[in-house]
């Protein structure tokens, strides 16, 4: 049986004034979202542990069929994983946002979204600068790095870039242990950065300069217990960003890199359908996450989120229900989000989520049921990862 999951990731929100009360998930025509739905089981579900923050991380994990209470260690590690940075079990992996930062406050979490060629210019640039043997920059993909240290700063409560859109970063600098050494850090980095070619020429060209790094979502080497060994499943996850290639070698699946893949709205949507139609040719299991609603969720952009569902429904929903509805075998799909990123906080949430688990070939339609934010009156029914572990062991039985 072929199982593939098709993620929306943030594509949850709440009505917003200017879509007429409607949040974007209402307002997008997404007729495919809508039919899975209408064709399967639909529940209301928590992705985001109680004792956790609802990020991207724990949220795919849960997707994923994994319990983060129990297993995660932070962010970064993660993303490590996926840029293949080894870890020593000295070292402590931070997330490193290339950040607008004007008169302190948090303009842009992602520089203008700043592409990958110039950001890899500036951190090679910084590892030149500040690097050394406790501290050490490497590449990712646009404004998302990697810093990793010595065990510095491992207890330092930091407070991700993102949750703090338009707010004044005083409020917000990590504190607790090593939280100087940090700030330091950050502060320093101001100093390299401000004259640097790449953001004279983005400044020249209208464009957000990145002013500052900012540190966050640190921790040690993480372990995950492989899909094999939990589910006699391979496969792969098809995602731009690090974050899910981290979580794709943590868990024994491929992670196959797609061309043009960006993490926004630009992205090559059919460069990844054609990749996860390779996975199911030989594998049974593929997992194909959309980072696109979730950026522009930030952005506080509802026109921009709505167009961001409608793409993921038409670009990547639609061709890959096609494909599985033309094999006339059995098959499990599963559309969900990780979390919301309402446009009117531009952040993430840990309110429950809709998920919908279709059992193919479509046999009928129940055109009552809506993929939103109404389902169950938004109340939660389960938790997110054991409906999915319950899934899948009985997909494999």
């Amino acid at each position: 049986m072929k199982i593939v999951v098709l993620v929306g990731d943030g594509m949850g929100d709440f009505p917003v004034e200017s879509l007429g009360g409607l949040t974007p998930l209402q307002a997008a025509k997404a007729p495919t979202l809508q039919k899975i739905a209408s064709s399967g089981d639909l529940r209301m579900v928590n992705t985001v542990p109680k004792n956790l923050s609802p990020g991207s991380d724990v949220a795919n994990m849960a997707l994923l069929g994994y319990d983060a209470e129990h297993s995660y260690t932070g962010r970064a590690p993660i993303e490590a994983a996926g840029a293949n940075i080894k870890m020593n079990p000295s070292d402590v992996a931070f997330r490193c946002n290339l950040v607008t930062i004007e008169d302190n406050i948090m303009k842009d979490y992602s520089a203008g979204h700043i592409s990958s060629k110039e950001s890899d210019e500036m951190i090679k640039f910084l590892q030149n600068e500040l690097g050394n043997e406790q501290i050490n920059f490497y590449s990712g993909v646009q404004y998302r790095h990697i810093l990793m240290t010595k065990g510095m700063g491992e207890n330092t409560i930091c407070i991700p870039p993102h949750e703090i859109i338009d707010k004044n970063i005083l409020e917000f600098l990590p504190t607790g242990i090593d939280a100087d050494r940090i700030i330091d850090l950050m502060k320093a980095s101001h100093k390299i950065l401000k004259n640097h070619p790449v953001n004279l020429t983005r400044i020249k060209e209208g464009k957000n300069p990145a002013t500052h790094i900012w540190l966050w979502g640190q921790g040690r080497q993480m372990k995950l217990e492989s899909y094999k060994n939990l589910y006699g499943l391979s496969g792969g996850i098809i995602s731009a960003v690090d974050l899910l290639k981290g979580l794709a070698s943590l868990t024994g699946l491929k992670a196959p890199a797609v061309e043009g893949a960006t993490g926004f709205i630009d992205t090559n949507y059919k460069g990844k359908v054609k990749a996860a139609l390779e996975i199911l040719k030989d594998e049974d299991f593929v997992f194909v996450h959309i980072e696109a609603p979730d950026e522009c969720g930030h952005l506080g952009d509802a026109k921009l989120k709505t167009r961001a569902i409608e793409l993921f429904d038409s670009e990547i929903c639609l061709p890959i229900l096609n494909w599985l509805e033309s094999q006339n075998e059995e098959y499990l799909l599963i559309l969900c989000m990780d979390h919301r990123t309402p446009v009117s906080l531009k952040g993430h949430t840990s309110d429950p989520v809709p998920m919908a688990a279709l059992h193919g070939p479509i046999k009928e339609l129940n055109c009552t049921k809506k993929f939103d934010e109404n389902v169950n009156n938004g109340i939660s029914e389960c938790n997110a990862y054991e409906w999915i572990q319950q899934l899948l062991l009985n997909a494999v039985s």
